[in-house]
């Protein structure tokens, strides 16, 4: 390979080509690495865990778990082949997941070089097969009936690779939606958009005010924001967080987020319902409190139009992940993280009749060590598993995938990247769940009639087998539901 970028250089390429190349080269080896059936560089160290901690992930959990995995995550597959011998190998390779794996895309050429920023891209696709997408209405339209629908210079790897503190400008973490959708249709990647409405400081529009006596000009601009929204979108983005956090923790005390519109979270729902698709499905996002269930069961008897549950699980403090190594019960952002209290609170939300989506997910290392990295990687391991058990989730978003890449208030290590990009044990325990024991890749025989079953996980899978005259066949198939396959002749 360098013996040819050499040659390409003596013919005349020029230098930017050259750069893409390395990059494309980089993407493959990331690729290759994500994909492997060797899972490079992880190690599930338990001993970093207190025994108070696997007493409560003990065996029987953990069988129940890998039941429950091979029952809800799985399918029979049933493959007929005509004019094959008897005997036939056929090689059966898992493409695609049918269950989300996700993270938010909010660095999207972001991370200052352009080496970095491929690394970042090369996750979508390989470990991850969906995006939460960035449109924070502060910054998606920074001043009114200015929106930021289409990408400018400020949006450019150009601008960001030049700065030494980018955390400082107003749109970071906010990158301009378009190139970020386009590289999501382009690869394929599952996108959700976040949030239409939010009444924090992080999304409200600092020309929107929330004075008392504005509330009726508030609402008449949310009203608007949800209509061009649709309008410009339609059905290209198939899911939303139509509202985030709008559920009052303590409903007799302050406002959490001060003046807002009289039940502004059902008219959301409703007027959203009136304008978009009926195909884009709408998620309400918050977090698990006592008063989140019942919320969202008052506004589905009230007939708002939610298809999702979104619930989030963040842990912004080390000492809350240090406790949980040691077996001991905390409840960061009133959220236990307990197996058997995480089943109780699904076990709550299953009620609603709704699937769900863990819709953000913050697992930080507790300190900089190789053993806090470890934890990190094993809480990340066991809750993904719990999760990816439980017949109604169907996505999990992982919400920074890179360290010191957060908001302010953010922890700094809750990324499986560091900040330099390079993988952390996290980063391979994640890996090794998603693309090895999660993914089937097996050789079948056909018997004398051609016919051969297998049990599968989810997904499009590609075959290929030699026929009788020697040539190479590949046929394709999605498995959803038992029975699903290639029937060929």
């Amino acid at each position: 390979m360098n013996r040819n970028i050499l040659a390409q250089c003596r013919r005349g390429i020029d230098l930017k080509t050259i750069i893409l190349i390395c990059f494309l080269c980089l993407g493959i080896t990331f690729q290759a690495m994500a994909q492997s059936k060797e899972t490079v560089g992880f190690k599930l160290d338990k001993s970093v865990m207190a025994e108070a901690y696997w007493e409560q992930w003990n065996d029987s959990l953990q069988n129940q778990i890998d039941v429950n995995i091979e029952k809800y995550r799985k399918a029979n597959a049933l493959v007929k082949i005509e004019g094959v011998k008897k005997g036939t190998e056929v090689e059966v390779t898992q493409l695609t997941h049918d269950f989300g794996f996700g993270a938010n895309i909010f660095n999207f050429d972001q991370l200052g070089s352009d080496e970095l920023n491929a690394k970042y891209k090369n996750v979508f696709g390989t470990l991850l097969n969906s995006a939460t997408i960035a449109f924070y209405w502060k910054t998606f339209e920074p001043e009114p009936g200015k929106p930021r629908y289409k990408a400018s210079y400020e949006d450019s790897a150009e601008f960001w690779n030049k700065l030494d503190k980018p955390w400082k400008e107003y749109h970071w973490r906010r990158p301009s939606p378009e190139k970020v959708i386009e590289f999501c249709e382009e690869k394929n990647i599952e996108m959700h958009g976040h949030p239409i409405i939010w009444g924090s400081k992080w999304n409200h529009p600092t020309w929107i005010s929330k004075d008392a006596d504005k509330v009726d000009e508030m609402e008449r601009l949310f009203n608007k924001r949800i209509k061009e929204i649709t309008n410009f979108y339609k059905d290209r983005i198939p899911s939303w967080d139509v509202v985030n956090e709008s559920v009052e923790p303590n409903p007799s005390q302050k406002l959490r987020y001060g003046v807002m519109p009289e039940d502004y979270t059902f008219k959301s729902f409703k007027l959203a319902e009136k304008e978009f698709p009926e195909s884009v499905t709408f998620c309400i996002n918050d977090s698990w409190r006592d008063v989140y269930p019942p919320f969202i069961k008052g506004l589905i008897e009230r007939d708002a139009k939610i298809d999702i549950v979104g619930l989030q699980m963040h842990i912004f403090d080390s000492g809350s992940c240090r406790a949980i190594s040691e077996g001991k019960t905390v409840f960061p952002n009133r959220t236990s993280w307990k197996p058997e209290d995480v089943i109780a609170y699904l076990q709550t939300l299953d009620s609603l009749g709704r699937p769900i989506h863990l819709s953000e997910i913050t697992i930080q290392a507790p300190g900089d060590t190789p053993a806090d990295e470890q934890i990190q990687a094993i809480i990340a391991w066991n809750m993904y598993r719990l999760w990816f058990s439980w017949p109604s989730i169907y996505k999990i978003t992982w919400w920074n995938l890179v360290d010191d890449c957060g908001a302010a208030g953010e922890p700094t290590k809750s990324g499986i990247f560091t900040r330099q990009m390079k993988p952390k044990p996290a980063f391979f325990a994640l890996n090794d769940l998603i693309n090895r024991k999660w993914r089937t890749n097996l050789t079948i025989k056909l018997d004398q009639n051609g016919r051969a079953e297998f049990s599968g996980f989810r997904g499009k899978y590609q075959l290929k087998w030699m026929d009788e005259e020697g040539q190479e066949k590949t046929a394709e198939f999605y498995l959803k539901n038992d029975g699903d396959g290639l029937y060929s002749e």
